[in-house]
């Protein structure tokens, strides 16, 4: 599929790109249409399973689709078959029972939406027999165990679907299940992926948009629980907002960034939903604008099929769970489809971002989230989080400073060096081994108006304390480093691509920049014994770049109290602020941190959390 720009505007462009994703999709079905098979990387389950997720994850555009009466498409002729054979277990392609935590129950979530919105396309066509083994197979998801986080939303989404159609489902399973996702909401709109969990991207493409499906077809049923969910929705609107820039993408940040363009399916559920945050001409531009931008980038492969990654094919980033088909759970941002044609959505003139702030405090996920005058460059400054779930690179994608709309993140690619390692946005210990420790969950965390701070410690006599002050294009950063053994230091700022070829890179023993074509990252050394080095990490350890390069300052910290400050820059298009460098002036416990054009900020080290 080309990475030209791609119109859209209607409708029609809209169902138009959808039909353009699913039509190289059509080789791939297995013989008996129940599953298909992308390609030959492995997952944490069976390949069998991973060839039923990639046939179950097309219902999530697939169903909005068709929700519109008079929408036809040849493609669900074959998914009708597969569904026939997937669920009969005479069938050598049937798709097995459900297990407890099985990945299977996440796909079943998908047959609920098809029974709540399209029972006359996906239940009605089907015999006496074939619905029996349909409600039957989905109804075994009530007998086993799920994990304890967004995914009770399956069996919620399944039984919904049953009583839709007619079947027996099991109330209870709703009842409890939702009493428990309601002990994961934390105030304001938002919401924990489980008790203690991370407050990421499952916040609204999962725990949300389910929550606003239930909010509508269970808005006369439930009337309570439903404007709830709406008005949580709303509230947490407010913040999410502050995650896009203006010229379409979002923050790229924590686990499961190969389901892309799911970031927008928030706003998607919203329209569907029936709420407005905003204005429609706003949700609209925000969605189309970020699909645009998807796009844009080389997310498919030569035979038009996503691929695992982020803006590019990436391996090095995926997540345990990423079979060949995960990537297309991103069609959940294709809801939209469901409203009538003449639904205000699709009148509605597409609007630019509502004006926001260039820097806005939001406690729940642990951050300060800052944007530049124009709002391309959205940067979220992050604190960390008090715990870990150990998924694949946790430290990479939860624990680092900064996270950038331009910049992006990277992840390890193997244990040995800054290189190998690549570490970006983080501060990066070793014992002199050329084996880097770096922070895994914070100890103690806060977030201020003017400053983040958090508590590590690397080694059990090892203590680290960092200060962030935030800020586009510059940002300082403060490290108290308490060790009892001699350790080695690496301060990385911000990865800039070098997929162009025409980058400028100048080094200096205490400051070093590297010029793009289209942005600019450097560090300087403000305090302590520091030099500044710019390190080539490994080849696609980026999620936004295949080729890289970081700006770092790299110290000696010797046995006993060390202090480390760093003036930390991204910038995009001409590098105009680059000689405009914060200062520090360090008296005792009290650092004064002055930015041009700015009221100097006060870090008192000495308080409690910072404070």
């Amino acid at each position: 599929m080309s990475t030209e720009a791609v119109a859209i505007e209607t409708r029609d462009d809209l169902s138009g790109l959808l039909k353009r994703i699913f039509e190289p999709v059509k080789p791939y079905y297995s013989e008996g249409f129940a599953r298909l098979h992308f390609g030959n990387t492995g997952a944490a389950y069976p390949e069998a399973v991973a060839g039923f997720e990639g046939f179950s994850r097309m219902l999530w555009g697939l169903v909005p689709l068709l929700a519109s009466s008079d929408e036809t498409y040849a493609l669900w002729e074959r998914h009708l078959q597969g569904i026939k054979h997937g669920t009969n277990p005479q069938h050598p392609e049937y798709w097995g029972d459900v297990t407890d935590y099985d990945q299977r129950a996440v796909e079943m979530a998908a047959f609920g939406l098809a029974l709540l919105l399209i029972p006359e396309k996906v239940w009605e066509p089907l015999s006496s027999e074939e619905k029996e083994h349909l409600s039957r197979w989905l109804a075994k998801i009530n007998n086993v165990k799920v994990w304890d986080c967004n995914w009770l939303f399956f069996p919620v989404l399944v039984n919904l679907g049953l009583k839709r159609v007619g079947q027996p489902y099991d109330q209870q399973t709703i009842d409890e299940n939702l009493a428990r996702i309601e002990q994961f909401y934390v105030g304001n709109g938002w919401y924990t992926d489980g008790a203690g969990g991370h407050s990421d991207y499952y916040v609204p493409f999962a725990i949300h948009f389910y929550g606003l499906v239930y909010a509508k077809v269970m808005e006369n049923n439930d009337p309570v629980r439903s404007a709830s969910y709406k008005a949580r929705a709303v509230e947490f609107a407010q913040d999410f907002i502050y995650w896009f820039a203006a010229d379409g993408p979002a923050i790229p940040y924590g686990r499961s960034l190969t389901y892309r363009f799911a970031q927008a399916s928030f706003w998607s559920a919203a329209v569907f939903a029936g709420i407005q945050p905003f204005s429609l001409g706003e949700m609209k531009g925000l969605i189309f604008r970020h699909l645009r931008w998807w796009f844009q980038q080389p997310i498919f492969d030569s035979k038009g099929l996503l691929t695992i990654g982020y803006t590019y094919p990436n391996m090095v980033m995926a997540e345990n769970y990423n079979a060949p088909g995960s990537p297309y759970w991103a069609l959940k941002t294709f809801l939209p489809l469901a409203l009538d044609k003449d639904h205000p959505f699709w009148q509605a003139e597409e609007e630019p971002l509502p004006v926001l702030q260039k820097q806005a405090v939001q406690t729940e996920p642990h951050m300060v989230i800052c944007r530049d005058e124009r709002g391309q460059h959205v940067v979220a400054f992050n604190s960390g989080h008090p715990s870990s779930n150990e998924h694949t690179h946790t430290s990479a994608k939860y624990e680092k400073f900064a996270y950038s709309t331009v910049f992006g993140f990277s992840v390890p690619r193997a244990e040995w060096g800054l290189g190998q390692g690549a570490f970006d946005s983080m501060l990066a210990l070793s014992e002199g081994d050329n084996l880097y420790r770096v922070k895994r969950y914070g100890e103690e965390s806060s977030v201020h108006d003017q400053f983040l701070y958090a508590k590590w410690h690397p080694w059990q006599d090892v203590e680290v304390k960092t200060w962030i002050v935030p800020g586009v294009p510059w940002h300082v950063r403060i490290h108290r480093i308490e060790t009892s053994r001699v350790l080695d230091a690496a301060d990385g700022g911000f990865a800039l691509g070098l997929e162009h070829g025409e980058t400028e890179l100048l080094p200096d023993a205490t400051r070093c920049v590297a010029r793009g074509v289209t942005a600019a990252s450097g560090i300087v050394n403000l305090y302590g014994e520091g030099k500044t080095e710019l390190i080539v990490p490994n080849a696609n350890t980026n999620v936004l770049h295949p080729r890289t390069v970081i700006p770092t300052v790299k110290s000696r910290v010797n046995r006993g109290t060390t202090m480390l400050v760093s003036a930390v820059y991204g910038e995009v298009g001409d590098d105009c602020s680059w000689a405009t460098v914060p200062t520090v002036q360090v008296m005792g416990e009290t650092i004064i941190v002055s930015f041009p054009n700015r009221v100097p900020i006060e870090v008192n080290l000495g308080a409690i959390n910072g404070e």
